[in-house]
């Protein structure tokens, strides 16, 4: 992209009413509003383009990127720590075990002494139902307090890593990719997505991505098919927010107990695998009276389960049946790839080689997305922010 593409794009962000994101935190893709949901994109591809012209996008001078990860991670950790350091922030881990949380101290007190110069603080807990969301709105809630209060000199904006409920960032750069590929946000309506289970032979992988999916496709006109066999529901709640939102789009939601169902004449294919909603809900009372036992029991009743199910897999046969055979196929990383990182799994291995390179595009839009996530909370008018530093051009590096 060049100047002139990126002086487009912000004159296309001077258009959209994104001002209510200033000061606020990103949590659900479903809380915020369409013209924020395109100031995200627009903002994202705005500061992909300036690194790409070699043009500095730093708006701090000083601060702390805050992250928290409650669950192993590879993209998200380093695409936030990436967009940290794309705007100017250095990146402290909040390593619980290293600190007095593990001690008993509050979310409150917690919360407020990592966030004297915090602009940020990244939240991954998504192992437990009804556990992760709710911690970020009490980290949240602390934080604002702390500076209502007067003891931080600036609320720092709190960003959904990936939770028990969404995975925004996730489902957001999905989407992107998914917008350049077919050539802008005006041509998704209509556009099937399979958004399928997939088989697994490892235990417990969260709701949050099919979740995330559902979520914030359903918003733009697109027929989001979800299918799993029976026993694998994803959260009630957020399909009644799907629902919702393909009325409203124009668009279609629809449920099945079938792959072939939803494969068939899809334009993008998701197979992915996640835990049953009843299980991870159990899974969470277990740990709430912190029975291991309980819990390594309940794993290796899922794995059990799982195995009933090897069939739900992404096949050549199966993208033969979907829109001229070439559906765009999706997954968020890594996958269950077989015949190589397991006997059976989620995707055949010639399947995914095939979409190798467009996957790796797909994971790359996250950092921006991140980044751009930031910039909106942290800057009122961020097309005007946005135009001085392209005329300012300081080099990103000489």
């Amino acid at each position: 992209m060049d100047k002139l593409g990126i002086e487009e794009l912000i004159r296309e962000l001077s258009t959209l009413d994104y001002q209510n994101m200033y000061s606020s935190d990103f949590l659900l893709t479903w809380e915020k509003s369409i013209d924020e949901i395109s100031a995200t994109f627009t903002v994202a591809e705005i500061l992909r383009g300036m690194r790409e012209q070699n043009i500095s996008s730093r708006i701090f001078d000083s601060g702390l990127g805050v992250s928290l990860f409650r669950d192993n991670s590879t993209r998200t950790r380093f695409s936030f720590t990436s967009a940290c350091n794309l705007l100017g922030l250095e990146v402290q881990d909040l390593d619980e075990g290293k600190s007095q949380i593990a001690h008993g101290e509050t979310v409150r007190e917690t919360a407020n002494m990592i966030s004297f110069m915090a602009d940020v603080i990244g939240i991954r807990d998504d192992m437990y139902i009804g556990k992760g969301n709710t911690y970020m709105r009490n980290v949240a809630e602390s934080v604002q307090a702390g500076y209502d209060e007067g003891v931080l000199e600036q609320r720092p904006t709190l960003v959904n890593l990936q939770c028990d409920i969404d995975h925004p960032t996730q489902s957001m750069s999905d989407m992107l990719h998914i917008i350049k590929h077919f050539g802008g946000i005006e041509n998704l309506a209509g556009k099937k997505i399979a958004m399928t289970w997939a088989y697994s032979p490892s235990y417990g992988k969260p709701l949050s991505v099919p979740q995330g999916v559902i979520g914030l496709m359903t918003r733009f006109g697109m027929d989001v098919a979800l299918a799993h066999p029976e026993g694998y529901e994803v959260m009630p709640e957020v399909e009644g927010v799907a629902a919702r939102q393909a009325a409203e789009s124009g668009g279609r939601f629809t449920k099945s107990n079938s792959m072939e169902e939803a494969f068939a004449g899809a334009d993008i294919v998701y197979p992915k695998s996640w835990a049953p909603f009843a299980a991870m809900e159990k899974r969470t009372d277990l740990y709430g009276k912190g029975d291991m036992d309980g819990i390594a029991s309940l794993e290796q009743e899922l794995l059990s389960q799982n195995k009933k199910y090897m069939d739900w897999t992404c096949t050549e046969e199966r993208m033969a049946t979907t829109h001229n055979g070439s559906a765009l196929y999706m997954h968020c990383l890594p996958a269950d790839i077989s015949g190589v990182s397991c006997e059976h799994g989620e995707v055949e291995a010639s399947v995914f080689d095939r979409y190798r390179v467009p996957q790796y595009k797909e994971a790359s839009y996250k950092p921006y997305i991140i980044a751009a996530m930031m910039f909106l909370a942290k800057q009122k008018n961020a097309a005007d922010v946005l135009q001085r530093l392209l005329e300012r051009g300081t080099p990103r590096a000489f």
